[in-house]
């Protein structure tokens, strides 16, 4: 803990710096010198104000899921990581290198919805409405900092075990701006709470975030699926307390993860790296040498969704060493009766929308 504050302390000047930076632009968008783009069409962000792990995906998906059912929805992302540039559109058979990791997952998943990257969202959006006329609703993905497009709804996530009100600037910590930029949120999202938070944790956290009077606060979880097989989808595998787990992730928190994990396995080995990191050859060799290691009749190697649209990369590495990786699906819940609470919000914006 004391490493941590002196570390936080020798970085405080370079996040000085950056954190004036940050206020500098904002103030350029606030006086007009720079101009943010509105669009006669709903535009929902989803995103956060700190670097990964709180759970961006999995929300997108469950408004995918949703709105899917009854309007049209397209998605656009950044696709971080890829190595095309410009629009382009995320294809089911595409590849993580071409399109990035998040947006090939929520094609792989989503399959009829439109779901697009570019690194301009301002130049993205229009493209994606020109390419899906259709289009009555597009998701933003991880575009809360980004001040170039104006959305109608932003919502803001926030995570429960390191909300951004304990968090520090870049690279003291991880936030992307100031704290007081939760102001720019209509919903903020606590994700990743304990199935049984209480009443009192919900009022200290209410508390702690101090929302404004037209910010409305819920709760969320994750509820994970029963594990797939990475190179066979229709086979399934339940997790059980008898086998022993080597986790291969490059995610940007696995706390939440792991936890969950640990109460559904014997044994839980992990193999971590930075958030969106692409496995080579050298990362196969060291996976496959410390699943060797596990003493273990009964073991087997795990990963998410995200990481396996990565890893599957590699199919060849995996058939030939007939090494079987299982992929563990997640889905957000709400807590209590907040699920009803957010859509009445997001269905209110949808319905006063006017051009």
């Amino acid at each position: 803990m004391k490493d941590d504050i002196l570390i936080r302390l020798l970085l405080s000047p370079i996040a000085l710096l950056y954190g004036l930076g940050i206020s500098a632009r904002n103030l350029m968008y606030r006086m007009g010198a720079l101009r943010s783009v509105k669009f006669s069409m709903p535009v929902i962000s989803v995103g956060n104000i700190s670097v990964g792990g709180t759970g961006k995906s999995p929300h997108i998906e469950y408004l995918m899921r949703w709105l899917h059912s009854y309007i049209d929805v397209g998605v656009l992302s950044r696709g971080y990581g890829r190595k095309t540039v410009g629009f382009r559109e995320v294809l089911p058979f595409d590849q993580s290198t071409d399109v990035g990791d998040e947006p090939l997952q929520f094609k792989k998943k989503f399959p009829n919805i439109p779901v697009t990257v570019s690194e301009s969202r301002a130049l993205g959006v229009p493209q994606l409405i020109k390419n899906y006329p259709n289009t009555q609703v597009v998701l933003l993905d991880d575009a809360f900092q980004h001040l170039a497009v104006s959305p109608g709804l932003n919502i803001l996530l926030t995570e429960f075990s390191n909300p951004f009100t304990r968090d520090w600037l870049l690279p003291s910590g991880r936030l992307r701006e100031w704290r007081s930029a939760y102001q720019r949120a209509d919903i903020i999202i606590v994700t990743k709470c304990p199935d049984d938070l209480s009443p009192a944790q919900k009022r200290e956290m209410l508390a702690e975030i101090d929302p404004y009077s037209r910010q409305k606060v819920f709760f969320s979880k994750y509820n994970y699926g029963t594990p797939y097989d990475m190179l066979r989808p229709d086979i399934k595998r339940p997790l059980d307390l008898d086998t022993d787990m080597l986790l291969i992730s490059a995610i940007a928190n696995t706390d939440y993860l792991l936890n969950y994990l640990g109460k559904n396995a014997h044994s839980v080995h992990t193999i971590e790296h930075e958030d969106h990191h692409f496995f080579d050859l050298g990362d196969l060799s060291d996976m496959k040498r410390r699943y060797d290691a596990i003493a273990s009749d009964n073991k087997v190697i795990i990963t998410t969704e995200k990481d396996a649209t990565r890893l599957e990369l590699h199919q060849e590495f995996f058939w030939k060493n007939g090494i079987q990786v299982l992929v563990l699906p997640v889905e957000v819940d709400f807590l209590d009766s907040d699920a009803a609470g957010f859509k009445a919000e997001v269905q209110g914006f949808l319905e006063r929308f006017e051009v």
